[in-house]
């Protein structure tokens, strides 16, 4: 093996570059060259590709984002974007590769392992569900972001006796709102994973202001449902490659009607990309350096379709065939432990 290229797939998070930065550095150490990819799975179908020195990853470590750029280009859509990858990395010399994404890019690197590609995959997305891997890159940070918005909106929130409904990403997954929800003392966590009953949570809330606290802060995942609705859509959004549709709305419909049964004025806030962007934390600057070196050791070791992954804290590989077998969903003991501070 003598080169290898390195991707990002997918949405952007905190601790990308990080990432990067290790698979070169480990790589150099290893006699490889590495050859980034320009936008995801975009660059290997179109033949995109810069080389990546010691020099051009200079500097990168606290930047957010992703230097090599991404995008949510879906290499399988077409019949002959398999065959097309592959021709760009013969014509390169490329031997290996890093794909650095969440369930839709490690998916598509499953499928590349079993047609004969060498590939590794680090786990990344802010929502915190690849199966196989306790924590993935850009959890931690978002947390971080979201916890300090509830922290700040505490006291416009107090001051004026509203009760804000805070909404947060998360697809399928509550990770986010949970652990953002407890670490920035919401009065409510709604998750996508248990449907939620609107008169409970009304019911909570008067309970709070019964004992005169006059205001409330109330966290809800943007694919949080009712018991007797649906996941919020944008209006008119069209699907992306990997047909999700684009969510969002959740926020100012709770608030709506939360206004409407308590009689209390209720504000919306909708964090959005805020939670994806800005410098990586210290925890996932240090977990995307232990992944891309892990990445490049299990590719130098000849172990491939496999992603690299935290247990604990040890750094273990999970097999890509068992990665994209479905989401993995907020731990049920986590949920729980919202629910005690209602």
């Amino acid at each position: 093996m003598n080169r290898i290229a390195v991707l990002t797939g997918g949405g952007d998070v905190p601790g990308l570059n990080a990432a990067i930065r290790a698979v070169v550095r480990r790589a150099g150490e290893k006699g490889l060259e590495v050859t980034g990819v320009r936008d995801g799975w975009r660059g290997l179908l179109a033949d995109d590709l810069v080389p990546l020195s010691r020099d051009a990853i200079s500097g990168i470590l606290p930047k957010g984002g992703t230097i090599l750029g991404t995008s949510r280009t879906n290499p399988l859509r077409d019949a002959d974007g398999i065959a097309r990858i592959k021709a760009t990395l013969a014509r390169r010399g490329i031997d290996a590769v890093v794909a650095i994404g969440g369930d839709d890019t490690l998916g598509a690197a499953c499928r590349l392992s079993r047609e004969g590609v060498a590939v590794v995959g680090i786990p990344k997305t802010m929502d915190n569900d690849v199966r196989g891997t306790d924590v993935t890159i850009g959890f931690d940070t978002a947390v971080n972001a979201v916890m300090d918005a509830i922290d700040r909106l505490h006291s416009t929130t107090e001051s004026h006796h509203r009760i804000m409904v805070v909404e947060v990403m998360g697809r399928d997954a509550g990770w986010v709102a949970a652990a953002g929800g407890l670490a920035g003392g919401a009065d409510a966590v709604l998750v996508p994973e248990v449907p939620f009953d609107l008169e409970e949570v009304c019911a909570a809330l008067r309970r709070r202001r019964a004992t005169g606290r006059r205001f409330s802060i109330v966290v809800v995942a943007e694919g949080a449902v009712p018991k007797d609705g649906a996941a919020q859509t944008v209006r008119d959004a069209p699907v992306d490659a990997f047909g999700h549709a684009r969510l969002g709305g959740i926020g100012a419909v709770l608030a709506r009607e939360i206004e409407r049964r308590l009689e209390v004025e209720t504000r919306a806030t909708v964090l959005g990309h805020v939670q994806r962007g800005g410098s990586p934390s210290a925890f996932d600057r240090i977990l995307a350096t232990r992944f891309g070196v892990a990445a490049v050791d299990e590719l130098v070791a000849g172990r491939t379709g496999v992603m690299v992954a935290l247990r604990g804290t040890t750094i273990v590989t999970t097999p890509l065939d068992d990665v994209i077998k479905g989401t993995r969903t907020l731990d049920p003991a986590i949920g729980a432990l919202t629910r005690l501070f209602w």
